[in-house]
């Protein structure tokens, strides 16, 4: 038997009603669905099923895989079969064939095919993502049993000091890649974070303040520029500060001592940026497209000496979507990166608002 396909599957204008409007429900269907009769003559499809239909490329691997299934569920053979196409788009199809059967008689067959490729790509993140969470958590929670167990073995009194210094910066370490997945967490679930409106001094001010205590650890200089005081963002406070806070320290854990972290804030017509700058080791251009990626690291050995969870980039990248905004990276190696946080207007633009508000309170003080 060889699967015939109609030129034309019109709706007959003697069937009923109800029948009608199942054969355009069908159609409707996001899934791909082909309908033969007895004989393999196409009876229907939906309208996602002409791309496999009128395949072409990579695609016909899909329309030989469904012209076959349809032909044994005809026969009356039932069967389900996952294909991967390697395109370009990588794509992952799910196609399942049944036959149509009526009071012990094959009427025709119908074949489903779903697109799996988002569900797989699910399923590999979460596996990478447990993955990558134990690993970092077992390697803070090892030492942190091998430290206890040097001391309860007894010994000098100052090497016994500096392993309990040791348990308390691994314990700090545990604790902050707890807090970063807390963060995330939180971040991915809010639909729409709380907004209000925040001047960007003090956005600015606080991830600075926040950092200082590492810059001058590391000997770093942190500049920002001046910023008018009636600029203002509507925003998640605490998020944003975060997300600037964590691009500072990230800038730091990559820059000599002696260098220069600076913090440039800017607007357009639609946008407010805040723009981290440093004079570091940069990053090399094939990494670039991963770094937001939570748990990459460009430099592990780097990252894990000077503290860094491998989720700091990821929190900043989901606080500015949570906005409707965007991260973006510019570097070159050898020379240094310049991360740009940019909020729209319609998240962050509210000069005239803030500068009323504050013309208000300056009134109520007066």
């Amino acid at each position: 038997m060889t699967l015939r396909r109609a030129e034309h599957t019109e709706i007959p204008s003697q069937v009923d009603g109800g029948l009608q409007r199942l054969v355009a429900a069908i159609r409707l269907l996001p899934d791909a669905v082909v309908v033969v009769d007895d004989a393999g003559v196409e009876v229907m499809r939906s309208v996602t099923a002409d791309r496999f239909l009128e395949a072409r490329h990579t695609d016909a691997i899909a329309a030989a895989a469904l012209e076959e299934m349809l032909i044994d569920a005809c026969r009356g053979e039932s069967s389900t079969r996952e294909l991967q196409l390697y395109g370009p788009p990588r794509e992952v199809l799910s196609i399942t064939a049944h036959p149509l059967v009526e009071a012990g008689q094959i009427l025709g067959a119908m074949v489903v095919i779903r697109d799996m490729t988002d569900a797989r790509r699910t399923d590999e993140v979460r596996r990478d993502f447990v993955a990558n969470v134990s690993h970092e958590l077992k390697t803070p929670v090892g030492a942190l049993g091998l430290l206890a167990d040097t001391i309860s073995a007894g010994g000098d009194e100052a090497v016994t000091l500096q392993l309990a210094e040791r348990i308390a910066r691994e314990a700090e370490r545990l604790a902050k890649i707890i807090d970063d997945l807390l963060d995330l967490s939180i971040i991915e679930s809010q639909e729409m974070p709380e907004r209000d409106l925040v001047p960007l001094t003090l956005i600015v001010d606080q991830s600075v303040e926040r950092s200082r205590p590492g810059a001058e650890a590391l000997g770093i200089e942190l500049v920002s520029s001046p910023i008018a005081a009636t600029l203002a963002a509507r925003c998640d406070r605490r998020q944003v500060v975060m997300a600037i806070t964590n691009l500072i320290d990230n800038a730091m854990k990559y820059s000599e001592r002696g260098s220069r972290v600076e913090i440039i804030t800017s607007t357009t017509s639609n946008l407010v940026e805040i723009a981290v700058c440093d004079e570091g080791i940069g990053i090399p251009s094939r990494d670039l497209e991963r770094i937001f990626e939570r748990f990459y690291r460009v430099d592990r050995a780097r990252s894990r000496a000077t503290g860094g969870t491998g989720l700091g980039l990821s929190i900043v990248r989901h606080v500015a979507q949570a906005h409707g905004g965007e991260v973006a990276v510019e570097s070159t190696e050898g020379i240094g990166s310049k991360f740009r946080f940019r909020i729209p207007i319609e998240a962050a633009g509210a000069m005239r608002m803030f500068e009323a508000e504050s013309t208000k309170l300056g009134g109520l003080n007066g």
